[in-house]
């Protein structure tokens, strides 16, 4: 696996209630770091908040299935090998990494010194720009900022749920959500049918997380 080239994650605001451009049109997708957060509730074949993030033209899920696959868990390996990355998959996934966390956090805490510094101030420039990534629960996190004049000029996020419930991109690719849907058996008299209800909560949503 080779390192991760930021300059490979645009996002697509095709179908999302936000400006992609000046004049309102269409555009290409963006990189977050010249990302806009301008709404436009009435925009046509806008169906959600959420931009569409992609990793190198492809659509990516994130989370702890992701994670276990990467580091190249068994147990999740075989099952996904043979199932498919399903509901029960997902959740499988997020129980092995909490039995695999918890030694894994004993020693954390015990390597703690309470009274050290736990953060490095720094002065704040008066120009530049920068990107933070981590891997928060719920996936994969970036921060995109830029400042200018010694003021927070822009300040974009891709949170994980940005690449679960992605909407379709500028070539109408539907995003990890989206996808998992497809086919989702509907019973007779079902207003709120069951099975959608599960493959949506098998992400791990956090909604409010990703309309920022």
């Amino acid at each position: 696996m080779g390192a991760l080239d930021v300059a490979e994650i645009p996002e697509a605001a095709t179908h999302a209630w936000l400006n992609a451009s000046d004049d309102g049109t269409p555009q290409a997708a963006r990189p977050p770091a010249q990302g806009r957060t301008e709404p436009a509730a009435d925009k046509p074949a806008a169906y959600t908040w959420n931009k569409a993030p992609r990793l190198a033209g492809q659509v990516a899920e994130c989370g702890a299935i992701a994670r276990q696959l990467a580091d190249g868990q068994p147990l999740v390996a075989d099952v996904v090998a043979r199932l498919g990355i399903t509901v029960h998959t997902r959740v499988l996934a997020r129980v092995v990494e909490l039995a695999r966390l918890l030694p894994l956090m004993e020693g954390w805490l015990r390597a703690i010194t309470p009274r050290e510094p736990f953060f490095s101030p720094g002065p704040l420039p008066d120009e530049g720009q920068g990107v933070g990534l981590s891997e928060a629960a719920r996936g994969a996190l970036g921060h995109w900022l830029r400042i200018e004049r010694g003021r927070i000029a822009s300040y974009q996020i891709v949170a994980p749920t940005s690449w679960n419930f992605s909407p379709r991109d500028a070539a109408g690719t539907p995003g990890a959500l989206e996808q998992a849907l497809v086919g989702a058996p509907v019973q007779p008299g079902e207003t709120t049918p069951v099975a959608v209800q599960h493959i949506v909560r098998s992400f791990d949503p956090c909604m409010v997380c990703t309309v920022h």
